[in-house]
C-alpha cells in the first residue's frame, strides 16, 4: 500500500518522500518495510507507544475526517453501511479544501 502511495505522491507532486513519522505498529516495523525505506532513503522517526500527542497533525486530520463522515451520514439520515463511502468522500473533500500553510 505504501509503495503505491509513494509512487502516486511523487508522480503527482514532483516531490520525494524523505521521512515518514509513524507509531510502532507492525505495518511500520516489518523487515520488508524497513528495507524498502532504507533503499529509498526514507528516514523513519518513530513516536513513543501510546502517545498520540507526538503525532498531533495526523491525529487531528483523522479526527476531522471522522467528524465530516459522521456529519454526512447524520445529516442525510444514512445508515452505517455507508460509512466507508462517507469517509472516502470526506477525504476527497478535505484534500481539495484550502488550508493554511504550515
Amino acid at each position: 500500500m505504501f509503495k503505491r502511495f509513494k509512487a502516486l505522491v511523487e508522480k503527482e507532486s514532483g516531490y520525494y518522500i524523505k521521512a515518514l513519522r509513524s507509531n510502532k505498529g507492525g505495518e511500520f516495523t516489518s523487515n520488508e518495510f524497513k528495507t524498502f525505506c532504507a533503499k529509498n532513503g526514507i528516514r523513519r522517526p518513530m513516536t513513543v507507544p501510546f502517545t498520540p500527542q507526538q503525532n498531533g497533525v495526523v491525529e487531528r486530520k483523522n479526527r476531522t475526517i471522522l467528524n465530516m463522515a459522521q456529519s454526512m451520514l447524520k445529516c442525510k439520515k444514512m445508515r452505517k453501511e455507508f460509512w466507508a463511502q462517507a469517509v472516502e468522500c470526506a477525504v476527497y473533500l478535505s484534500n481539495r479544501s484550502p488550508t493554511r500553510s504550515l
